[in-house]
């Protein structure tokens, strides 16, 4: 028999949604989501169910959720995991390892950046952060982008060391979406460390970076700024 929250998830589905996130999500084939399967639901429906759910499912039910073939159950998952790691300690080492061991699952972009910092990143702010940076030299691209994503956590508190080494470990990636979470962490050290920060590594290393990786990390710059790390003239 269903459970109440597999009939509610359901319910909300739209083939329709499902249809315009399947393309959004780049799941044709040889797409970076090749082969997703989605129900079509919005994330702040997700959000209510999970709100709706908290304490209700237990370990095992959300492990079933996170190994679900469908993207909306997958992020229902991750959203009732940062709700437990949040308000049970006792809980925090479990989940991080539960979050580790189903990298394979938490398999598109928007899956790690809802995730990453709220769970790995906070869950080694006292610990050794060795485990960031053989994330960031795996072969798995979300692995790579949790490694950067995650370091989010410790940019919102003026630390921005971690990320500088995920940005330098990761800066040559080949591929986009590390172009882009790179860059993004980069804009984020301007913001919350200081652009002073941000631009030591910049001007070190803006002209070998891929172009999309500067443009978000210039994304907020003074216009003047901005064209001149552009255009090479900095």
């Amino acid at each position: 028999m269903p459970s109440p929250w597999d009939i509610d998830i359901h319910s909300a589905a739209d083939p329709d949604q499902a249809r315009i996130l399947q393309r959004f999500f780049k799941t044709g084939p040889g797409e970076y989501g090749e082969g997703a399967l989605f129900l079509g639901i919005r994330v702040p429906v997700l959000r209510a169910l999970a709100k709706k759910y908290r304490r209700h499912i237990d370990l095992d039910g959300i492990k079933a959720l996170l190994r679900s073939p469908f993207h909306e159950k997958r992020l229902f998952a991750l959203l009732l995991m940062i709700d437990e790691f949040r308000s049970q300690k006792n809980l925090r080492r479990i989940l991080f390892k539960l979050y580790l061991a189903n990298t394979t699952h938490i398999n598109n972009w928007d899956l790690v950046d809802v995730s990453a910092h709220h769970i790995v990143g906070a869950f080694l702010q006292d610990k050794s952060r060795e485990p960031l940076y053989r994330l960031a030299r795996s072969n798995c691209l979300w692995e790579r982008r949790i490694a950067m994503v995650a370091t989010f956590h410790y940019i919102s508190q003026g630390e921005a060391s971690t990320a500088l080494d995920m940005a330098a470990i990761l800066l040559h990636d080949e591929h986009d979406l590390i172009h882009k979470a790179v860059g993004w962490m980069l804009r984020e050290i301007g913001k919350h460390c200081g652009l002073e920060t941000e631009e030591v590594f910049l001007r070190r290393h803006c002209t070998t970076m891929p172009r999309t990786m500067l443009r978000y990390a210039i994304e907020r710059f003074p216009e003047d700024l901005r064209r001149a790390y552009l255009t090479g003239t900095i």
